[in-house]
């Protein structure tokens, strides 16, 4: 695999670096593949700035095989994951595992019991998902799919991974008629897939819009989607791709609120049982809407839950008739510590429990995508590989969170343990870290002007969108599309959004 990489990306001069950034920047204000810049950077309190999104120069190299099972799988990936939420014995006895050592977790678990207790009153979920992986290799053996993580909240830049590919296709082929790139065999050769995240993502929820029926109030209300979205979210106009598709293809009204202002815009009437969400716009205070669907973009982490109303305001939504994307338990299923209970080697085998009428040649197909992950309470058996500073070398320790910027990284481990009390480690999952293929390099053009070069490493995700009821009954399952981010060989983390990464397309060979 060495000699794939060999040499890639070619090298620049000055003046074809300068023509590529040039070039870049354009391009991506000009389609909107953007963000607003990190407030530190510039004075713009009238938030009417926008700079690229970061990027990378060049796409980067990545395995076909590996990319064709990631979508292959996913599906079966979306389904394991509405049973489990489906499953809420199952999944609650290990949610409640965690209670005393996280309140975030355990504030969740509340919020499903105190909808539960009151009775839900909308049996259908929406999962928009992201399942990440990387192409792990050995010396002995051709690259392996293993997956990273699994998203069941907030599945992020499906809109801006759709314009990357678009962007980096557009200087392969060439600008003004001459080559943008100085030549290489892999940009003669290798193909930059078609991505079709925005479409896929949109036609979910236009699904769950459908599927919610009519109006519930009295009068009658027209129906829309609510967008749930984070005070000074920069990464608006990644969710704004989602809104065209829903608004001009779809023809469905679409809101976005911030999160702060759920209880303010939206009401739930005490005298009829059956719930609608109504809202109001801020600009239009006359005009009510019934909610079919919201959608989370907001509420995946705990730093976003600065007081009791919005505690307040994530139980509003989920005892709701609108279809939830995703539910309180669907989030929970997406813990870290769910992955690494199907990931056990021995013990009960979850993973066919779950997946019984699947075919167990594809179950075990999925089961190979799973990295080595270890429980590391008392009686876990990643504790003497946690705190050995030579095993620890070769893990990675999560916590219950999305995201990045929450592991802790190899000679970290040992004595990051050490500082927190032994019975808050059932908390935490280690997990033996992936052996990214390659050695290529490539150019990042990061959203502050800045431009760097050298080893990178990627991870891919794939996106499915998948409906359902409580009974387990699937009404709609789909995949499509792809994010690629990549970072720095060195770099330990891999969110873009926190500034570690930047958005990249695969270069299949």
């Amino acid at each position: 695999m060495s000699s794939v990489y060999a040499n890639y990306p070619p090298a620049l001069s000055p003046e074809q670096q300068q023509f590529l950034v040039t070039e870049t920047k354009d391009w991506a204000i000009q389609n909107g593949l953007a963000v607003r810049p990190a407030p530190t950077a510039y004075a713009d309190p009238n938030r009417s700035l926008a700079t690229n999104a970061p990027v990378t120069l060049f796409p980067s190299p990545f395995p076909k095989l590996c990319f064709e099972e990631a979508q292959a799988l996913q599906t079966i990936y979306n389904q394991l994951y509405a049973r489990i939420t489906c499953n809420e014995e199952w999944l609650g006895k290990i949610i409640q595992e965690l209670t005393d050592v996280d309140d975030f977790v355990a504030n969740l678990w509340k919020t499903h019991l105190t909808v539960k207790e009151e009775g839900y009153v909308q049996s259908l979920s929406l999962g928009l998902y992201r399942s990440d992986y990387m192409a792990h290799v050995t010396s002995d053996a051709p690259p392996a799919l293993k997956q990273v993580e699994f998203n069941t909240i907030s599945s992020s830049f499906g809109g801006l991974s759709a314009l990357v590919g678009k962007l980096h296709n557009h200087l392969i082929s060439s600008t003004a008629g001459l080559p943008s790139y100085p030549p290489h065999p892999l940009l003669q050769s290798g193909t930059v897939p078609t991505n079709n995240t925005v479409e896929t993502l949109a036609g979910g929820l236009a699904t769950a819009h459908k599927a919610y029926g009519s109006s519930k109030s009295s009068p009658e209300l027209p129906l829309c989607v609510l967008f749930i979205v984070q005070d000074g979210e920069r990464n608006v106009f990644d969710q704004l791709a989602l809104v065209k598709q829903l608004t001009e293809h779809h023809k469905i009204p679409v809101f976005r609120v911030t999160s702060n202002k759920i209880l303010d815009q939206s009401s739930i009437s005490t005298s009829n049982p059956s719930r609608p969400l109504v809202f109001t716009p801020a600009h239009s205070s006359s005009s009510a809407f019934e909610v079919t669907t919201v959608y989370l973009r907001a509420y995946y982490s705990p730093d976003e839950y600065t007081s009791s109303r919005d505690w307040e305001a994530r139980r509003h939504l989920e005892r709701s008739a609108a279809i939830k994307c995703p539910s309180v338990l669907n989030q929970l299923a997406g813990c870290k510590k769910i992955q690494q209970v199907l990931a056990e080697p021995t013990g009960p085998d979850h993973l066919s429990s779950f997946l019984k009428d699947i075919d167990p040649a594809l179950i075990s197909r999925l089961r190979d995508t799973f990295a080595p992950q270890y429980d590391i309470s008392a009686a876990g058996q990643g504790r003497d590989l946690a705190l050995n500073s030579k095993t620890a070398m070769d893990h990675v320790l999560k916590p219950q969170r999305e995201g990045g910027g929450n592991n802790i990284y190899k000679s970290e481990i040992p004595e990051f343990l050490r500082t927190i009390p032994e019975a808050d480690w059932k908390g935490w999952v280690l997990m033996e870290l992936i052996n990214p293929a390659g050695s290529a390099a490539n150019v990042a053009l990061r959203n502050d002007g800045e431009v760097l070069r050298g080893n990178v490493i990627s991870e891919l995700g794939i996106y499915g969108t998948i409906l359902w009821d409580t009974k387990g009954d699937i009404l709609h399952n789909d995949q499509g599309g792809w994010l690629l981010r990549t970072k720095g060989k060195e770099v330990n983390e891999g969110g873009v959004a926190a500034g570690f990464s930047s958005l990249d397309s695969p270069l299949l060979f």
